[in-house]
């Protein structure tokens, strides 16, 4: 910001005066401030990664409007209950007064605040009585994770009605698609160049660009697998193996299986968590971890299996209430290892020294995937790294893998037969169809039992590439992984993972000399082929299935399924080929 700028503060806010001509903004901060202070506009879309500092932004804005007389007022809005407490308590330490108690019933608040905090639930209650309040004074209205706006059209309705008075609105979010069509009140659709609809954010910081300014961590994701076993409800039961190519179903009810407490796949990975989080607190003492679980029931116990695993019970948080937030709050201020949630830790809950996260719930959707993963990744300080443990389940290792993407909410599909497919793009809709197909394979039938499960180191996936393939649970190579620096820059993170890599591929050959039934050593070869497909076609853009159709063509022989081991090792080397430029 410049100092005439700074200089236009209003000297009747003392507090925000000092503030603003002191405190120091981040460069995308900086620059997001000077294009919405050239512009004045009524409406603007901030687009910035989670833990990028959106919260700090939005209330520099509030403080330089404030202080100009531009407005009198401020509104903001929030997903949860903990999130209004979160915005006040950051707004006071500025000098702007929120009361995030406002309710509905009472109508009012008192005159020291300067302004309230709100619930989108809340405002869609009664949007009436918000219009009557934005219209009784010059306000600024603070749209946090704006994308809840469009949760349902009476939702998007109700918004546009209580705030369309407001002198200005600022719309922030993390994560700009939805998997739905719904429109998000204020944000502007453009059409590109297929005539689709897609939202227009006024400044954009993704997170390549926030990694590379160390404002957020690098993020190295723990990919496990395992054999998995069930009873269908028509009594039969199954076996198969989480990581290796699965139908849809067969893979929705795996993953279910995997997540079960009674087996050993979430104790064994909630153990390699903990040793994670032992490594990390060496250089990052203080270092928390977080397990996100599908529903209350899952969370008791896993929280009972962490129990057992560090003798000392985590903190459990199962709903937005008021005592979540105190848990939550406690938490943070905390020097505790572990805390354990539903879906209310997810999305902008601010703990920042958060390092360990273990992906435990089934929901699959890419913008709760990148909410959830954002709790890992603000950077309190240059070299800290995250680490989030994921079952081996396509759709969320293609989520991991495209961290770095990004992509805008978009009103319009594609022509299509299938009237769910993406908004975005054909890779998106393969993802959309994964998607719909776990929430449609009717994982709380009656009669659904898992029976067993175990769980298999399958590899680290950092900057979109796999290391450590194929190595075993407890293994010399797991432990080697587990047990990199929790301290590291990102460039320093790829080199140790080349380095640990290569030390991996040196020890195979003393292990493929121990005895393998041949149907084994064959289901390894295809799953290693499959994972290298998988790499490839995101470094290319190419389907995974032209992927196999060219190496089938370069290589000859019949389909992956009907292909010897001899035919599948060459399809193996003439890929990895294909990754250093030979062709």
């Amino acid at each position: 910001m410049s100092t005439a700028a700074a200089s236009n503060l209003s000297p009747a806010f003392p507090e925000r005066a000092a503030w603003g001509t002191a405190s120091k903004l981040r460069a995308w901060q900086a620059a997001a401030l000077s294009i919405y202070l050239e512009q004045a506009p009524e409406d603007f879309l901030a687009v910035a990664t989670p833990g990028a500092g959106k919260t700090t932004y939005a209330l520099r804005v509030a403080t330089e409007l404030l202080g100009r007389g531009e407005i009198t007022a401020v509104t903001i809005v929030a997903p949860t209950e903990h999130l209004k407490t979160q915005w006040a308590d950051a707004a006071g330490r500025v000098g702007i007064h929120i009361d995030p108690r406002f309710s509905n019933s009472s109508a009012r608040h008192s005159h020291e605040y300067d302004g309230v905090a709100l619930t989108y639930a809340q405002v869609a209650s009664r949007p009436s009585l918000h219009r009557t309040r934005t219209q009784g004074e010059r306000t600024l209205v603070i749209l946090d994770e704006i994308h809840h706006g469009g949760d349902n059209l009476s939702w998007g309705d109700a918004i546009r009605e209580a705030f369309e008075p407001a002198v200005r609105r600022l719309a922030l979010t993390g994560t700009p698609f939805r998997s739905d069509t719904s429109p998000i009140p204020f944000v502007t659709y453009e059409p590109d160049r297929d005539g689709i609809r897609r939202s227009s954010a006024d400044y954009t910081y993704g997170y390549a660009e926030a990694l590379r300014d160390g404002v957020v961590r690098p993020v190295l994701f723990m990919a496990y697998g395992g054999g998995m076993r069930w009873r269908t409800k028509a009594g039969d039961e199954i076996a198969a193996r989480l990581g290796e190519p699965l139908t849809k179903d067969a893979m929705a009810h795996a993953w279910r299986t995997a997540l079960d407490p009674k087996g050993e796949w979430i104790p064994a990975v909630l153990a390699a968590a903990d040793k994670r989080l032992t490594e990390v607190r060496r250089g990052v003492p203080d270092a928390g971890a977080l397990v996100i679980a599908s529903n209350q029931t899952a969370a008791r116990a896993y929280a009972k299996i962490l129990e057992g695993i560090t003798g000392k019970k985590p903190t459990v948080v199962l709903s937005d209430d008021a005592g979540a937030s105190a848990r939550i709050e406690e938490f943070s201020a905390s020097d505790d290892r572990w805390m354990v949630a539903v879906r209310m830790v997810s999305e902008g809950v601010d703990v920042p020294r958060l390092c360990v996260g273990v992906y435990a719930t089934s929901t699959s959707t890419p913008l709760f995937f990148a909410q959830a993963v954002g709790r890992f990744v603000r950077a309190r300080k240059r070299g800290e790294t995250a680490s989030v443990f994921l079952p081996s389940v396509p759709v969320i290792l293609e989520h991991a893998a495209r961290l770095e993407d990004e992509r805008d909410h978009a009103l319009d599909r594609p022509r299509t037969e299938d009237p769910e497919a993406s908004m975005w793009s054909e890779e998106d809709a393969l993802l959309a169809a994964a998607n719909r197909t776990l929430k449609t394979a009717d994982l709380d039938a009656p009669g659904f039992e898992a029976l067993q499960s175990d769980a298999e180191f399958d590899h680290v996936l950092f900057d979109a590439k796999q290391f450590g393939l194929n190595a075993q649970v407890g293994s010399e190579d797991e432990q080697e992984y587990l047990g990199l620096p929790g301290l590291l820059e990102p460039d320093q993170v790829a080199m140790l993972l080349h380095e640990r890599q290569a030390a991996q591929n040196t020890r195979r050959p003393k292990k493929a000399e121990e005895p393998v039934a041949a149907h084994r050593a064959l289901a390894a070869q295809r799953k290693e082929l499959n994972k290298l497909v998988s790499a490839y076609a995101r470094k290319t853009g190419a389907p995974h299935a032209v992927v196999h159709t060219d190496l089938r063509r370069a290589c000859g022989g019949p389909a992956l399924d009907e292909a010897s081991s001899d035919q599948v090792t060459a399809r193996i080397e003439k890929i990895r080929a294909w990754f250093v430029g030979r062709r």
